[in-house]
């Protein structure tokens, strides 16, 4: 074992996370039964035991154990879904989140909702990270990027997410400016995005109950009758993830949709999906682990599983 490993990377056990730092981690042997796998053509259950930080150690010892970086050995030993489950793992976090976007945001039309989710459960410094990382992958500015993709009061929103700062305003006033926006034949977003993109959560949880209380209907059913469009989509997604984000994503998740699936579990197995797998099973009466068995087969639900860690 490296001992120069644990100096340098922050180790998590602490997390909420299902892929965790391996104690018994040594990049020479476990490279090495990476190869005998890879040459089978089998599932690759060490990339899901360690995590992404320990995954950059394998990088630079596969030159001089398997003589060829670890990602171009799986590209050519899998295909299909199982090898981009296990190139997006290789990724450090806020590449793949970059990725992500970028993703969201290539080809014949938007996909907002992965915007909105990864927009709406990551911090304001978060996000400045991904969009450096996004400049440094791609040359090109995420905001600006962004811009070009929306319009509107989707665009608004997602400008102002994108910037988030926290700061100090009254509840009331808050409610009694939402709860005017309201009125009259078409709803106006202005306070909306203004206020649910710049206030603690804390704050928002307090402006929406007091919403609720006031207007005798939930804030979400609201939103639904008085906006349309992509800004509609956009602030459910914002007020679900306000209200509690690990229940938001475990209501992706039952898509079973494997972009979003993956998406969801890679993106959170490090930091939270314990708390998305007790939503998941609070939501649906079935465990994440069991869920996952009846939509997928084969090695790409063992690594699914293997990223799930168990059953609830």
């Amino acid at each position: 074992m490296d001992p120069d490993y644990f100096k340098s990377y922050e180790m998590c056990w602490g997390t909420l996370g299902t892929v965790r730092p391996f104690s018994n981690f040594h990049p020479d042997r476990d490279a090495t039964e990476i190869q005998a796998a890879l040459e089978k053509k089998g599932s690759l259950p060490l990339l899901v035991e360690d995590n992404q930080r320990q995954y950059l150690k394998y990088e630079k010892t596969s030159y001089s154990v398997l003589s060829q970086d670890l990602a171009g050995g799986l590209k050519k030993a899998l295909s299909g879904d199982l090898e981009v489950l296990l190139l997006e793992l290789l990724m450090p976090p806020l590449q793949y989140e970059a990725q992500r976007l970028q993703q969201a945001m290539s080809g014949i039309g938007t996909d907002e909702e992965t915007l909105m989710e990864i927009l709406c459960t990551r911090s304001g410094k978060q996000l400045q990270e991904i969009s450096a990382t996004y400049k440094q992958l791609y040359k090109k500015d995420l905001e600006k990027e962004m811009k070009g993709e929306t319009s509107g009061d989707f665009a608004k929103l997602v400008m102002a997410l994108l910037n988030k700062e926290n700061v100090a305003g009254g509840v009331q006033r808050d409610i009694e400016s939402l709860s005017a926006s309201l009125n009259g034949k078409k709803a106006d977003a202005g306070p909306w995005i203004d206020i649910l993109t710049s206030r603690d959560s804390d704050h928002l949880n307090k402006v929406l109950m007091g919403l609720e209380l006031e207007s005798g209907q939930m804030v979400g059913e609201a939103v639904e009758k008085k906006f349309s469009g992509d800004i509609r989509l956009g602030l459910k997604v914002l007020v679900q993830c306000i209200q509690s984000p690990d229940v938001y994503l475990a209501k992706r998740i039952t898509t079973m949709k494997t972009p979003g699936v993956q998406g969801i579990m890679v993106s959170h197995s490090e930091e939270d999906l314990l708390c998305i797998r007790a939503a998941y099973i609070k939501l649906t009466g079935t465990s994440l682990y069991t869920a996952l068995q009846k939509h997928f087969k084969g090695d790409h639900l063992q690594a699914l599983l293997a990223i799930c860690r168990s059953e609830d």
